[in-house]
């Protein structure tokens, strides 16, 4: 069975940076993983998309991929990290909680380079895919 994935914003803005194209680069990976999104991840990446084509390309990707909810599991999970986190002295980007609130509720690793998401209990962290 595919490992589920959830790409951070940054795995996708930093291929277009390097002139990737960041779909292309999870489907070379589709036999071992399965990817899905957020809200939070489409709202991160698709605001900084300055090429209308581009976004609407982006927009069709994200619409046929597994999306995971933000209900209000989600915030109350992203709230309970955020109160938790805190306690300890380690606050962390709401954003990013609430990511790694959609990846722990659908079993998910987050595929990303951003080391606030390793300072999280329990989340299963990927920097790469191979």
């Amino acid at each position: 069975m595919a490992a589920v994935v959830l790409p951070d914003s940054n795995f996708y803005i930093s291929r277009l940076r390097a002139g990737l194209d960041p779909f292309q680069v999870l489907a070379t990976h589709c036999d071992h993983h399965e990817f899905t999104t957020c809200g939070m991840v489409i709202m991160e990446v698709c605001r900084g998309l300055r090429d209308p084509r581009v976004l609407r390309r982006f927009q069709e990707h994200y619409s046929i991929m597994l999306y995971l909810p933000t209900g209000n599991a989600a915030w109350e999970e992203a709230a309970r990290l955020a109160w938790t986190l805190d306690r300890k002295g380690i606050v962390l980007p709401a954003p990013d909680l609430l990511i790694a609130a959609c990846a722990l509720q659908a079993d998910a690793a987050v595929l990303t380079t951003d080391t606030h998401f390793r300072q999280i209990p329990g989340l299963r962290v990927l920097t790469r895919l191979d």
